[in-house]
């Protein structure tokens, strides 16, 4: 980690653009350049970055550098409109038991659809890889798979999972699609989970009526799960995630037919529905999230921030516990489409830009 904070504190000047916001002045320091739609983003305790691209590979950010070979030994991904390669995410005990998990679209007898893989990081290559979990049905589609991994505080793993481009399917018990999914670490279905031993439910199901979640992030005081997600045209929304609760896409939405801008479903709100506790009209198109908890920015403590692909920008959220109660906006068109965000352990903010050519990015404080 040392020999990676010298490398971006002395990135030459002509990598770095100084921007204000209302409560810090920053400059964004571009680390790499170069990676082809990157979509996730993990740290390795010994300061190495590992970042997904979604045609399929894992590349390993070593002292500022990319390296030119990527990880070998993936499982086979299928680039499917807008699936591919997308989350890596770390065991909690990774420095003991050196696993990771990849979430990524992959193909079946009844089409594509999301999956779940872990495997052992030896050096430059996965060894002992296992799928725990296959998304059933899949689907022909090439929408919405969702895909971000996040560990709870009790070594819980989730998944989200979209709806595949067919709506109905987020409403439906003996589907996977359009929910977040809840498992051990090894794959096994919890024995508490909400709809586990129901007869007609998915027992891995821990939420459903969830369009396409490409955000999640544990909040650093509760523990509880947030996620975002997009909307069709208006609606993105905000949630914050609890057993069991319907989110209710399609039956209810803030957001309206593309195109025809025509009501969806039964309007904004339905009894036993949750509603976002934030939500966008017009869209933005989130896509990753992290809430901030580090020192080098302390008047954004507590702040979550949330990637844009529309307006290609960082959206800062200012929190009163479940509440927001002021809205930023940052990079409007600085760097591109921002595919995700992440706090380092080194307290600055990374970003990844979805392109051809993307960026892997940091945030500093001036």
């Amino acid at each position: 980690m040392r020999a990676l904070l010298v490398f971006l504190l002395t990135a030459p000047a002509a990598l770095a653009q100084p921007f204000g916001s209302q409560e810090h002045d920053f400059r964004l320091v571009r680390v790499v350049e170069g990676l082809e739609q990157p979509w996730s983003l993990a740290f390795l305790p010994d300061g190495r970055m590992l970042v997904t691209e979604k045609a399929g590979r894992l590349r390993i950010v070593e002292q500022g550098k990319l390296l030119p070979q990527p990880v070998a030994g993936l499982p086979e991904v299928t680039v499917h409109g807008q699936g591919g390669l997308h989350d890596v995410a770390l065991h909690p005990r990774f420095d003991k038991n050196q696993l990771l998990y990849l979430a990524y679209a992959a193909r079946g007898p009844d089409g594509v659809g999301t999956e779940l893989a872990r495997a052992h990081l030896n050096g430059r290559r996965l060894d002992d890889v296992q799928v725990l979990f296959r998304q059933s049905p899949k689907g022909n589609r090439g929408q919405h798979f969702g895909g971000r991994i996040v560990f709870d505080r009790a070594g819980y793993l989730y998944l989200t999972l979209g709806d595949r481009g067919e709506m109905a399917r987020a409403q439906k018990p003996d589907d996977h699609a359009g929910s977040v999914i809840r498992l051990h670490d090894d794959g096994r279905v919890p024995q508490d989970n909400p709809f586990a031993g129901r007869a007609g439910w998915k027992p891995e199901k821990f939420t459903l009526g969830n369009r396409n979640m490409q955000g999640a992030a544990l909040h650093p005081l509760t523990g509880a799960l947030w996620t975002h997600e997009h909307g069709p045209q208006g609606g993105d929304e905000v949630n914050v995630i609890r057993a069991g609760a319907n989110y209710g896409w399609p039956v209810i939405t803030y957001g309206r037919n593309y195109g025809l801008g025509t009501q969806i479903g039964e309007g904004t709100r339905k009894q036993g529905m949750e509603q976002p506790i934030h939500y966008w009209v017009p869209s933005i198109a989130p896509s990753g999230m992290a809430f901030y908890t580090g020192e080098r920015f302390p008047r954004w403590k507590g702040n979550l921030f949330v990637g844009a692909l529309r307006d290609r920008m960082l959206v800062r959220l200012e929190l009163d516990g479940e509440k927001v109660v002021k809205e930023e906006r940052l990079l409007q068109n600085a760097i591109g489409r921002i595919r995700d965000v992440r706090a380092g352990p080194d307290g600055f903010l990374y970003l990844l830009t979805d392109d051809g050519a993307g960026v892997l990015a940091r945030l500093e404080a001036l």
